[in-house]
């Protein structure tokens, strides 16, 4: 996708992001398919540490490029998230958005995710509102063959919190040759853990932990 266009994405950051962020205490975030970069570019600008990962080098190149004012605050890295695991506990926002997270019978890939927040810290999962979705059989496509942020808050415990779960209006231009007219978004709490349970906090990992080489870009 990336090879056949010199740009294929606006440089804006995704406005469910802006929205759902603006108000939260900078930290480490993890960028789930972050693309050419403009969430990760965003979030640094804004204090925070991001480990933006993708499975594609060449919008790698382009993210880090598009990046130069804010060298060291983002860790551009090569990974397949569905595969590879990101270090638990490690992140006080994992934020995925239009980002194609195939159903497993065990969850994995997507518990993956879910144990990467650190307590306190927060789930953003935005993707396409399925009503704009059409099956394309011939070319393998199935909407209902990816998670929803309903799906996910079925798998959420008792040691989160649902702050948002809902359809609502696109705010960004809907991509070209697409009609995507609306979002779904879930955005979801991992509780903190309580003072005087403290001598039972899971041991957490660094975010650099990640099973894969920061992209030499």
């Amino acid at each position: 996708m990336y090879r056949s266009r010199d740009q294929v994405f606006s440089g804006a950051p995704n406005s469910v992001l802006v929205a759902e962020v603006a108000g939260l205490r900078p930290g480490q975030a993890l960028d789930v398919g972050c693309g050419e970069g403009a969430d990760a570019i965003w979030l640094a600008r804004r204090g925070w540490r991001v480990t933006a990962v993708d499975i594609s080098q060449t919008a790698l190149h382009r993210a880090a490029a598009a990046a130069t004012d804010i060298a060291g605050r983002v860790a551009w890295t090569q990974a397949d998230l569905t595969g590879t695991p990101p270090p638990a506990a490690a992140f006080d926002l994992v934020s995925a958005h239009y980002f194609p997270l195939r159903r497993q019978p065990d969850h994995a890939a997507l518990h993956g995710l879910l144990d990467a927040v650190a307590p306190g810290g927060t789930l953003l999962f935005a993707t396409h509102d399925l009503a704009d979705l059409t099956p394309r059989p011939e070319q393998g496509f199935d909407p209902s063959d990816y998670y929803q942020p309903g799906d996910i808050v079925r798998l959420l415990d008792h040691h989160w919190t649902v702050l948002v779960n809902e359809i609502r209006p696109r705010a960004d231009h809907a991509p070209a040759g697409t009609h995507h007219t609306h979002d779904a978004v879930l955005r979801a709490q991992r509780l903190p853990i309580p003072v005087d349970a403290s001598d039972t906090r899971p041991a957490t990992h660094s975010a650099t932990d990640l099973n894969a080489t920061p992209s030499a870009v």
